[in-house]
């Protein structure tokens, strides 16, 4: 890649709700910023690593349905998360997978098989805007990505800087390291406030199932099922993290995301582990999940797993 500024990829349409993702900007959580970043962060990890990029490299993250994108040039893409039915010039394209795009050659998707988010990377990663570190698209602000807004028909991508190593397609990674999507089983630790709730409350939060309501984004799940009483003195706001279950007074459970907000004053009942993220991020409305308690042991060893599967391909991209 000689000139490295130059289009990669042309947007022919964006699909339902397409921005630009990194892994977000922690540092400006303090300043009362929401991290943002990929909601799947392993499947986003997975296809910089997949290209030879860096991981915190900005890739492309599709919602429900995804892009059509042509290429401008020779390029190595990966597309990995939610099963969406890639495809290259009407071909069945391989997931999780590099694969090679010459001039003229098209990317598109047809039905949503499973999850909810699909992530493409480019090698090279993305040329996108940066604020406050982070070159994730962060909405409410309009900032980041592609001008703070979700990609539109006509849009070029551009790659950030030459692929760091020679391009090289079929670094593929095993389904059996892959996250187990099919399962919605999130697992989760006892929150801080696990306390205030009545005893049935922990006996229905561990033990009964809850569906993701229409009322869910990147900032979180409110989630449909038995109401979870709560009792006890309010709360003074206190910072939050993605994974937090939070219980309203409704006693309506709300499942913080990636553009979570920073501090709040609802009981935190449970926070789903870093290694059930990946699975989180994929639910969409109307997908059952129901929470599987963890020791904090346990969850190291989940954690351990997810970051042994990407260090294969940290060892085969050298």
């Amino acid at each position: 890649m000689k000139n490295p500024k130059t289009t990669v990829l042309r947007v022919i349409q964006p699909g339902l709700f397409t921005t630009i993702q990194d892994l977000g900007r922690p540092n400006a959580i303090s300043a009362g910023v929401p991290p943002g970043g990929a909601m799947d962060r392993f499947a986003h990890r997975a296809a910089n690593l997949l290209v030879g990029n860096a991981e915190g490299e900005a890739s492309i993250e599709c919602t429900l349905t995804g892009p059509h994108l042509v290429a401008e040039r020779s390029c190595l893409i990966a597309v990995t998360g939610a099963d969406m039915e890639a495809r290259v010039n009407g071909e069945a394209a391989p997931a999780w997978t590099g694969i090679f795009l010459g001039p003229g050659d098209r990317l598109t998707f047809g039905a949503r098989r499973g999850g909810g988010r699909a992530y493409i990377a480019v090698a090279g990663g993305i040329e996108a805007d940066r604020w406050l570190g982070s070159a994730s698209t962060n909405m409410m602000a309009a900032r980041g990505g592609f001008h703070g807004r979700n990609l539109k028909a006509g849009d070029a991508i551009v790659v950030a800087r030459e692929a760091s190593r020679p391009v090289i397609s079929g670094h593929r990674l095993p389904a059996q390291l892959r996250p187990d999507y099919a399962n919605h089983t999130l697992f989760a630790i006892a929150g801080p406030h696990v306390k205030q709730l009545e005893p049935e409350g922990r006996a229905l939060l561990f033990g009964t199932s809850f569906k993701v309501s229409r009322e869910a984004d990147r900032m979180g799940y409110r989630l449909d099922g038995p109401r979870l009483a709560t009792s006890g003195d309010e709360l003074l706001s206190f910072g939050l993290t993605a994974g937090a279950v939070q219980v309203p007074r409704g006693g309506q459970p709300i499942l913080l995301m990636a553009d979570h907000q920073t501090a709040g004053g609802y009981p935190v009942v449970a926070t789903v582990v870093s290694a059930s993220m990946p699975v989180a991020g994929q639910l969409v409305p109307g997908d059952e999940l129901h929470f599987g308690e963890v020791t904090l042991e346990g969850a190291r060893h989940m954690r351990l797993a997810l970051a042994a599967a990407l260090h294969t391909l940290r060892g085969a991209s050298r």
